[in-house]
C-alpha cells in the first residue's frame, strides 16, 4: 500500500487500557502469530498492494487544464452496458429474456402490528415481520407492462410528466420500469419533502397523475390536493384508502393493482406504445437541495445508462450470486442507480427502511430480526450519516464491556489497521473478533458503496475493519446521474474517493478567489467538472441555472461545474478538498471552509450532527451542534450539572463544557485558530429530513440552519 494509508493509520488506533507486562505478552504472540501467517499471506495480499500502487487514472495530455481519464478509458468514454440496449427498457427487456425465472425484487410480509409504549409515554409502532416474498424478473416485468398500459388508458401520454411520491419499496420500482417502457416522464420527489416543496414540484412539472402511498397519501398529500390543480387520477400503491369528501371534485383514487387489471385487459386489444428514443427525458429528479426550493433535474436515458455502465463496471464479480438491500429513497440517484445496475446484472434486490434495517433499528420489535438479518446482503449503499451512526453505536456498546473484552476488541481493532495498512488480510480476528459486529448487516457484506456526502476517514477504516469489506466511496451528483468517480475494491486509501469512472472525465478549474489552481504542486488543485455521457440535460424550466451549471466544448461533449473543490493524487484518484459555497470570507480576511471544521468536529462521540456558520461582518466562526443525549448527560453529571434534556441544552454552563471539547478536538485537528468555532447552540432536537434541515442524503441545509437559528445566530455575534 503507499503512505497515505500508513501514515494516518496510527492517528485512527483506538486506546487500550491494559497491564504493561500483559501487554507486551501480547504483543509477543501477535508477532508469533504474524510471522508464522505472512508467508501464505504476503502471496495472497501481494496483488491487493500491487493493485493500490498503480496509476488507476492520468490526463490525457500535458495541459494543466487536461481532463483526467480512467486508465482503461483513455482512448474513449464507455457509454454503453450492453451492446443495441440504449435505452432503459431495453436493458430491462435484455435481463428479462436472460434472467426470466430467477428473483428479482423481495418484499417482507407484515406479520403483526402493535403499539408499544415508550418510557416518556409515548406510543411507538413496532412490526414482526416474515419471510421476503420475491417477484421473478418475468413477474416485474408483466406487472411493468400492465401497469403503463393502464396508466396509458388512464390518459396518460407519451413524453408527458407523471410523479411518483413513494417509500422505497418493489412497486416504486415496478412504476418506473412501466414509465421507462411507455415513454411517461418520471418526475420523482422525495417523501421527506415538506408541503411546498412537494407543491412546487408537482405544479412546475403539471402533472395530472401522481402515485404513491395510503400514508403518504393521508399524511403529506391530502391537505395540499387542492393546490395541485391539473391533478386528476392518484394512484395507491398499497391498496384503497378511504375516500374524503375534501378531494377536490375531479380527483380520483385508483389501487396500482386496479390500474394494472385496467391494462392487463387492455393489451389483449391494443398493444401499440410509443418506445423511447435514447435522448428523450426518463427521470426529473427533484433534489432535496441543500438551498432553497427543490430543482428539477432532467435525465435522459443515456444519461442513466452511461452512469450505471460506469458505476458497474468498478463492482467486481457483479452477477446472480448477489443481494443488495435497498432502503436509501429511490428518488435519490444514488440509490435509484445502484438498484438499475443491480436489475442489470441478475442480482436480488430486497427492500427494507431506515426504521427495519437492522435487529435493534426503531420499528423492530424487540427478539424478531431485522432484513439485514434475514436477507443477509452481499451488497448495500449508505449515505456517511448512516455510516456514522453505526460507527458511533458500536463504540458506545464496546465501551459498556469489561475491561477485558474491550481491550481485547481494541488490540484486535489495532492490530487489524496495521494489517490492512501492509496489505495484509486477518482471518482469525474477522473470524473471533469482528463476526458478531459484522452480523448486525447480515454477516454476507462484500461491499458497502458510500455516497451523498464526503465520509471521515475514521469512519471508512471503522467499516473496513468491523465489517471486513472494502468501502467503495463514490462522488457524483444528481447532474452527473449520480456518476464521477468511485474508489477500487482493493484501494484501502481513506480520504479519497477514487479515480474517473469509465464513463466519464474530470478536468480541475482554476478558482482565484479560493485559492486553488490545476498548476499547483505537489497535488493540481481546482473545482471539479465532470465531462461524459453521464451529464445531464439541465434543469426543468430554468435555463438560467442550467447556463451556469452546464456548458458544452467544441467537440459537443456536455460538462458539469460542480462546484467542488478537488485535487489529484499522482495515482489519478480524487480527494474533495473543499466547497466553493462553504468558504466564507471573515472579518479580518481569513477563509474558512466550513466543511473542513464540521469533519473535524463531528466524529466525536459527543457530537451527533454539528453545523460551522460564519459570515464576513464578524472576526469568529459559530456552531450549532446536536449534542448525543448519552454522552452529554454523562458530562453534565461529571460536571455537577442537573436539569431536563432541554435545560441541560438551553444551558450556557453546558456550552461552554462542550465548547472546551470541540477546541480540544479542533486542536489535535490541526484547524487553525480562526477556524475554531467561538460560541456555539446545543440543540436539544435531532436534525433529520423531516424536520427540513438537512437533506434526505443528511447533508446540512445551510439556508434552512441559519433562518432556524436566526435568533441565537444574534445572541452569538451580539445584536448590532
Amino acid at each position: 500500500m503507499n503512505n497515505h494509508v500508513s501514515s494516518k493509520s496510527s492517528t485512527m488506533k483506538l486506546k487500550q487500557t491494559i497491564n504493561p507486562i500483559l501487554l507486551y505478552f501480547i504483543h509477543f504472540i501477535i508477532l508469533l502469530y504474524t510471522i508464522i501467517t505472512y508467508i501464505p499471506f504476503y502471496f495472497l495480499s501481494e496483488s491487493r498492494q500491487e493493485k493500490s500502487n498503480q496509476i488507476k487514472a492520468k490526463p490525457v495530455n500535458s495541459n494543466p487544464e487536461s481532463a483526467y481519464r480512467a486508465i482503461n478509458s483513455l482512448d474513449g468514454l464507455v457509454s454503453v452496458l450492453y451492446p443495441g440496449c440504449d435505452t432503459l427498457d431495453k436493458i430491462f427487456m435484455y435481463a428479462k429474456n436472460k434472467f426470466k425465472d430467477k428473483r428479482l425484487l423481495g418484499t417482507r410480509e407484515i406479520l403483526n402490528e402493535e403499539d408499544e409504549i415508550q418510557p416518556n409515554g409515548k406510543l411507538f409502532k413496532k412490526v414482526i415481520l416474515g419471510n421476503y416474498n420475491w417477484l421473478s424478473y418475468e413477474d416485474v416485468f408483466v406487472r411493468a407492462f400492465n401497469f403503463g398500459n393502464g396508466l396509458q388508458m388512464l390518459g396518460q401520454k407519451a413524453k408527458t410528466n407523471i410523479a411518483i411520491f413513494c417509500e422505497t419499496r418493489a412497486e416504486w420500482m415496478i412504476a418506473a420500469q412501466a414509465c421507462f417502457m411507455y415513454n411517461f416522464q418520471l418526475v420523482t420527489l422525495y417523501a421527506t419533502l415538506g408541503g411546498p416543496a412537494i407543491v412546487h414540484g408537482l405544479n412546475e412539472t403539471e402533472v395530472t397523475n401522481i402515485i404513491t402511498s395510503k400514508e403518504l397519501l393521508q399524511t403529506k398529500l391530502k391537505d395540499i390536493v387542492s393546490l395541485i390543480p391539473r391533478l386528476r387520477h392518484i394512484i395507491t400503491v398499497d391498496g384503497k384508502p378511504p375516500t374524503w369528501s375534501e378531494f377536490p371534485k375531479g380527483v380520483i383514487v385508483h389501487t396500482m393493482a386496479a390500474v394494472q387489471a385496467l391494462g392487463a385487459k387492455g393489451s389483449m386489444e391494443n398493444r401499440s406504445y410509443c418506445k423511447p428514443l435514447p435522448s428523450d427525458i426518463a427521470v426529473i429528479m427533484y433534489t432535496s437541495g441543500s438551498t432553497g426550493l427543490p430543482k428539477g433535474v432532467m435525465i435522459s436515458h443515456s444519461n442513466i445508462i452511461a452512469g450505471i455502465t460506469g458505476m458497474a463496471k468498478r463492482i467486481p464479480k457483479l452477477g446472480e450470486e448477489d443481494v443488495y438491500i435497498g432502503y436509501l429513497p429511490l428518488a435519490h440517484v444514488l440509490e435509484l442507480s445502484a438498484e438499475l445496475v443491480c436489475l442489470s446484472h441478475g442480482c436480488r434486490i430486497g427492500y427494507s427502511s431506515p426504521q427495519t434495517l437492522a435487529d435493534q433499528s426503531s420499528k423492530i420489535k424487540k427478539g424478531s430480526k431485522g432484513d439485514t438479518s434475514m436477507l443477509k446482503p452481499t451488497l448495500m449503499a449508505a449515505v456517511p450519516e448512516i455510516m456514522d451512526r453505526i460507527y458511533k453505536n458500536v463504540m458506545n456498546k464496546v465501551n459498556e464491556m469489561s475491561s477485558f473484552q474491550r481491550n481485547l476488541f481494541i488490540l484486535a481493532y489495532n492490530y487489524k489497521m496495521e494489517q490492512i495498512s501492509k496489505g495484509h488480510s486477518t482471518p482469525l480476528c474477522d473470524r473471533f473478533v469482528f463476526r458478531k459486529v459484522r452480523g448486525l448487516l447480515g454477516g454476507n457484506i462484500r461491499l458497502l458503496l458510500c455516497g451523498g456526502a464526503p465520509l471521515s476517514p475514521t469512519t471508512q477504516r471503522f467499516m473496513n475493519i468491523c465489517f471486513c469489506c472494502p468501502v467503495g466511496q463514490g462522488y457524483g451528483l444528481t447532474e452527473s446521474t449520480g456518476a464521477g468517480t468511485i474508489t477500487e475494491v482493493w484501494d484501502y486509501n481513506t480520504g479519497r474517493v477514487g479515480a474517473p469512472l469509465v464513463c466519464c472525465e474530470i478536468k480541475l478549474k482554476n478558482w482565484e478567489e479560493g485559492g486553488y489552481f490545476n498548476t499547483d504542486k505537489p497535488h493540481p488543485r481546482g473545482e471539479i467538472l465532470i465531462g461524459g455521457q453521464n451529464v445531464t440535460m439541465g434543469y426543468y424550466k430554468n435555463e438560467a441555472k442550467t447556463k451556469a451549471d452546464f456548458f458544452e466544448d467544441e467537440n459537443g461533449q456536455r460538462w458539469l461545474c460542480t462546484g467542488d473543490i478537488g485535487e489529484f493524487d499522482p495515482d489519478g484518484c480524487l480527494k474533495i478538498i473543499d466547497r466553493k459555497k462553504d468558504l466564507v470570507k471573515l472579518q479580518a480576511g481569513e477563509y474558512v471552509s466550513l466543511g473542513k471544521v464540521e469533519a473535524a468536529l463531528k466524529n466525536l462521540p459527543l457530537i451527533d450532527n454539528i453545523c460551522a456558520y460564519a459570515n464576513s461582518y464578524h472576526s469568529y466562526v459559530i456552531g450549532f451542534v446536536v449534542p448525543n443525549q448519552k454522552e452529554l448527560t454523562e458530562l453534565a453529571r461529571k460536571k455537577g450539572l442537573k436539569g431536563t434534556w432541554e435545560e441541560l441544552c438551553n444551558s450556557s454552563e453546558m456550552e461552554n463544557e462542550v465548547l472546551k471539547v470541540l477546541s480540544e478536538a479542533a486542536i489535535s485537528a490541526s484547524l487553525e485558530k480562526f477556524e475554531i468555532p467561538v460560541k456555539i447552540r446545543l440543540s436539544p432536537e435531532p436534525w433529520t429530513p423531516e424536520t427540513g434541515l438537512v437533506t434526505d442524503a443528511f447533508k446540512l441545509k445551510r439556508k434552512e440552519l441559519k433562518t432556524h437559528y436566526q435568533a441565537d445566530i444574534e445572541r452569538m455575534y451580539g445584536r448590532k
